[in-house]
């Protein structure tokens, strides 16, 4: 019985093949006489094209960056660095992480001439904001210069494709797709640095090297700028929103660096540990623990326990994300709190000040080289908003 089953088994598994191929076979038998079946590759070449599409049109606008770093090697040759960096301007304006950048005594942009060949400009350092991370650039190569465009974070979900090129390991215009695969990770903190960003987790390859170079959607444009590794871990890769980019940037161009709204304030997000520390109860938003005597939250009447929910018509509800929208306000900008104080609600107006130097200089962290774990961003601690 068994192997009577065994039997019509392998005979009707021969007999489909032989129904389903006979039809293909005696059609193709006389083309060539071919011993096999040619496969119909249109559908094939359709659902790769996306991707492959994305990364041809986006390979002239992709630069590779190289620093002459101060110092030499074991070989006595000049230290050098390696990045990556996308054309936004067709007159030569680049952006890029600054850590790529840092404390190089020389840079220089290569970039696909209109016939494929790389070109090599000297490139002049624009501006640079070490607390996002990104620093703009600009050559002149005498041409107008092909550009990406720069969309939203928001355009893009986990789950989604993505494309990222870039020049790790000296390897010029790489290219690697994934998928997203986190967003809002402000848990991470690279190089044990925190900064104004809520990372974008991808799992496609980020090596030294891809840093600055630009993070696609299925439509061709910048999502994000590929910054940071897991150097312990394999497809865990970050970027950086390319929205925060975009908020520097015009800063970067006008003054050289980003001039930060600031209101003198420590806030905790409201976890369980912060609600039992400051008798919350049912507490939606961020808890003030500090406030700087004589700053502009101190002088809009904000106290130690405070609860603030909003900041003008918008939700506050992690502390990261209040640092960030009012360092984003700018210098001289006045907002509207509604903060919850006991069961009492208020409105506070706060007019903005510049963030202090010492108050930025005090959060920096230690160099990039004596850090641990995840690598590739030279941002620092993020101070209090």
């Amino acid at each position: 019985m068994t192997g009577g089953r065994w039997w019509r088994g392998v005979s009707l598994a021969t007999l489909l093949c032989g129904t389903l191929g006979a039809p293909a076979w005696g059609a193709r038998r006389g083309e060539g006489e071919r011993l096999w079946v040619e496969a119909q590759q249109r559908s094939v070449r359709e659902e790769r094209s996306v991707l492959s599409q994305v990364a041809r049109s986006a390979m002239p606008a992709v630069v590779s960056i190289t620093t002459v770093q101060p110092g030499t090697t074991a070989d006595g040759e000049q230290q050098k660095g390696i990045g990556s960096g996308v054309l936004i301007h067709p007159d030569g304006y680049i952006l890029t992480s600054a850590h790529v950048i840092e404390g190089a005594e020389g840079i220089s942009v290569s970039v696909l001439s209109e016939r494929g060949y790389p070109e090599e400009y000297p490139a002049e350092l624009v501006g640079e904001d070490e607390r996002t991370d990104f620093a703009l650039l600009k050559i002149d190569a005498g041409r107008k210069l092909p550009v990406l465009k720069l969309a939203s974070a928001s355009r893009v979900d986990v789950g989604d494709w993505v494309v990222v090129i870039g020049n790790p390991f000296g390897l010029t215009h790489s290219v690697t797709a994934g998928v997203v695969s986190a967003k809002g990770r402000t848990d991470v903190t690279p190089n044990g640095r925190d900064g104004d960003f809520d990372y974008m987790q991808v799992d496609a390859s980020i090596n030294p090297g891809n840093s600055g170079g630009p993070v696609l959607d299925v439509h061709g444009d910048v999502v994000a700028i590929a910054n940071a590794v897991n150097v312990a871990g394999q497809g865990i890769g970050f970027a950086i929103p390319v929205d925060i980019a975009k908020a520097v940037v015009p800063h970067l161009q006008k003054y050289g660096r980003v001039r930060r709204g600031w209101m003198g304030v420590s806030v905790l997000d409201c976890s369980p540990d912060a609600i039992e520390a400051y008798g919350l109860a049912n507490a939606r938003g961020v808890v003030v623990s500090e406030v700087t005597d004589g700053g502009p939250a101190s002088r809009a009447g904000l106290q130690v326990g405070d609860v603030i929910e909003g900041l003008d018509t918008g939700k506050v509800e992690r502390a990261a994300k209040l640092r960030w929208q009012v360092a984003a306000r700018g210098v001289g900008r006045s907002v509207v709190l509604r903060v919850r104080r006991g069961e009492r609600p208020l409105k506070l107006k706060v007019r903005l000040e510049e963030l202090p130097a010492e108050v930025q200089q005090a959060a920096k962290g230690p160099p990039a080289s004596e850090q641990p774990g995840v690598g590739g961003s030279g941002g620092p601690d993020a101070p209090s908003p």
